[in-house]
């Protein structure tokens, strides 16, 4: 993805790597270089195109789950 938007720079070189292996997700870490009237810009655009990306690809985001039981009252 980095390499297909060319509002980043390829010099500096992108940096990419895992942050984070948290409790329910896995942190990624991504330092790029642009023009500074880019920089919102492709901050907001990444947001939501690397979640489409992923479920392209076919990776899930985990998420905390809960399993609850319901008793019947006077049960």
């Amino acid at each position: 993805m980095v390499a297909e938007d060319p509002r980043i720079l390829p010099d500096p070189e992108p940096f990419i790597a895992v942050k984070e292996l948290a409790e329910s997700s896995v942190n990624l870490l991504v330092r790029i270089w642009c023009k500074k009237e880019d920089y919102w810009p492709i901050n907001f655009d990444w947001q939501g195109n690397v979640k489409l990306r992923f479920d392209k690809e076919g990776i899930t985001i985990p998420f905390p789950q809960r399993e609850v039981t319901m008793a019947k009252a006077g049960a």
